[in-house]
């Protein structure tokens, strides 16, 4: 596939970002992936929490070998840190694994333990925030696995965005997805999945700050169950 690369400023970015958000709303997942592949080529990655590997699935079809992001908190369950290990044996991408800047242990001797009980919008500053703006520094754009359907604040999620805080395009492939698009094209492609998906869960986290999901709860909803908190701060 033949990629464009030339420089480009944070208003060429905006601008592509807003026309591409309107001509590619009614295409397909790899449509729009393969889109972002020719516009930006190297400078492009997928970011993953290893919920499921479908968007860095679709990603290595429209770019073999494409970056897939993983921020690894100190956190995670032991089903997470399996699910990107088989990601990086079995499919074709280059997963970088992003770490903070203090261990778990740092972080609790400077600001004591369990801050993710205490203050977890800090919590997640530290330790996701922060690693995915350093992380995202040499790219100049990144897709996700949002969708609109997952819960009331992503409901209006393009498909191809402007991230205004890291001036990055931010592409969401699989916005207008639903939990059975999802479905079909993990049974379709033998896709890897987090195996606590299996188990009740609907939506995986780290481990202290994410619960099962009762019927009729949002997808969301098992995430700082009992706060008013829906997000990391990584999309907000």
């Amino acid at each position: 596939m033949t990629t464009i690369q030339e420089e480009r400023t944070g208003e060429d970015l905006k601008s592509l970002a807003e026309r591409a958000g309107r001509d590619l709303e009614d295409a397909s997942a790899l449509e729009i992936l393969q889109w972002a592949a020719s516009t930006f080529g190297k400078s492009f990655c997928v970011t993953s929490s290893m919920e499921d590997a479908v968007v860095a699935h679709l990603a290595s079809r429209a770019l073999p070998g494409v970056d897939v992001v993983f921020l690894d908190t100190g956190y995670h369950f032991p089903e997470t840190i399996g699910t990107r290990d088989a990601v990086e044996a079995v499919m074709d991408v280059n997963v970088i694994t992003l770490t903070p800047r203090q261990t778990v242990a740092e972080q609790d001797a400077e600001y004591g333990p369990e801050l993710h009980a205490r203050n977890p919008d800090l919590c997640c500053a530290l330790r996701k925030v922060k690693p995915l703006e350093e992380g995202l520094v040499k790219y100049d754009a990144w897709a996700t696995g949002l969708r609109r359907d997952e819960s009331p604040t992503r409901a209006d999620t393009p498909v191809v965005g402007w991230d205004e805080k890291r001036q990055k395009v931010k592409i969401s492939p699989i916005a207008r997805w639903t939990q059975d698009d999802v479905d079909a094209y993990v049974a379709e492609h033998g896709v890897l999945t987090n195996p606590l998906l299996m188990d009740g869960y609907a939506s995986v986290g780290c481990a202290p700050c994410t619960r099962r999901v009762l019927e009729g709860e949002d997808a969301r909803a098992g995430r700082w169950a009992g706060r008013s908190k829906t997000e990391c701060g990584l999309h907000g």
